[in-house]
């Protein structure tokens, strides 16, 4: 497996990483937790060194099912866990909760559930408005200060936020939605990125599975599948958006691949600081994700994409208008 900074940092992975949120949390039915372990694990064997998770996915459960399938090989992967969600008694979401104070309790209890002394990478998980960026990198310093941190990392933050953020405390990652379905981050996004030498790790790659091709209008999800609120999801707009797969379709029988790895290719070919992270909880889709690394896109191969999608207007909306509010703050 290829390895890949991010930004100027020193934080060195594996070129793809693994998304475990859909193990435990968004995307019912959940699978057996030894079966997530055990995919975790072929991963790390596969070569992915580099594993998302998050206190709210769960909540909790996926900390602790990613910090049980790594304890063996701990020292040779990064973990990456975020902060900044408020969680009631009964598990639900409170909204944000960005209050250093927090941020430092949400630390400790990660800590134990990743079955670790340090966090690689802490991000905000989404842009708190109540509190101000400087607060929580002043935070997170404390915690690097007392090592249970290693690097800053936000998520869903707009250039302001990620300025302001940088200028207190390095931020070694942002982490957003990319994919050719959603290239909102390439107008300022990414160029802020490049010009501070911050990665960047796009999380839903292949555009919520839709991108595999194995999605269409007539595809039925779990009735508690986060899918069923996101506008682009109505069977009606899936139904337009099937161009864009037609597309990835028509590239990936040239090279001999499947439509998920050129647009995982594609995201690869954009910055050499990308890191993608799709998740799955299947082994095989697992694989074909890793063999979208030596899939070699040439320089007419993008630019046929690029013309290609430039024409496609993707329909409806990638978020339920109240989650799009908390974004790109």
């Amino acid at each position: 497996m290829q390895q890949r900074k991010l930004g100027n940092s020193s934080l060195e992975v594996s070129a793809l990483g693994l998304g475990c949120m859909g193990m435990s949390f968004s995307y019912p039915p959940f699978p057996d937790k030894q079966d997530m372990i055990a995919l975790i694990r072929a991963a790390f064997e596969r070569g992915i060194t580099f594993f998302d998770t998050a206190e709210v996915y769960g909540p909790f459960t996926n900390e602790e099912l990613v910090g049980e399938a790594v304890a063996p090989f701990r020292g040779q992967v990064v973990i990456a866990t975020k902060f900044g969600i408020k969680i009631g008694p009964d598990g639900k979401q409170l909204g944000q909760d960005s209050r250093p104070e927090h941020i430092k309790q949400v630390a400790d209890a990660s800590l134990k559930r990743l079955r670790t002394d340090v966090i690689d990478l802490f991000y905000q998980h989404r842009v708190d408005v109540n509190v101000p960026i400087e607060d929580v990198a002043g935070a997170v310093k404390d915690l690097i200060r007392q090592g249970k941190v290693k690097h800053f990392g936000l998520s869903e933050a707009g250039v302001k936020t990620i300025r302001r953020a940088h200028a207190v405390l390095p931020v070694t990652a942002l982490q957003s939605e990319y994919s050719l379905w959603f290239r909102r981050p390439e107008a300022e996004v990414l160029p802020t990125l490049e010009e501070l030498g911050i990665g960047f790790v796009p999380f839903s790659p292949l555009g919520k599975g839709f991108l595999t091709g194995k999605i269409d209008e007539k595809t039925t999800f779990d009735g508690s599948d986060f899918r069923n609120v996101v506008p682009r999801f109505t069977p009606e707009n899936r139904k337009e958006n099937q161009v864009l797969v037609d597309l990835l379709n028509r590239i990936a029988r040239r090279k001999r691949a499947t439509p998920a790895q050129i647009a995982l290719a594609w995201l690869l070919a954009q910055k050499p600081w990308i890191v993608p992270i799709p998740g799955t909880t299947k082994l095989n889709r697992l694989e074909e994700n890793i063999g979208a690394v030596g899939v070699e896109l040439t320089s007419d191969d993008l630019r046929e994409i690029d013309d290609a999608a430039s024409k496609i207007t993707v329909a409806g909306a990638r978020y339920p208008e109240e989650l799009e509010r908390r974004t790109g703050l």
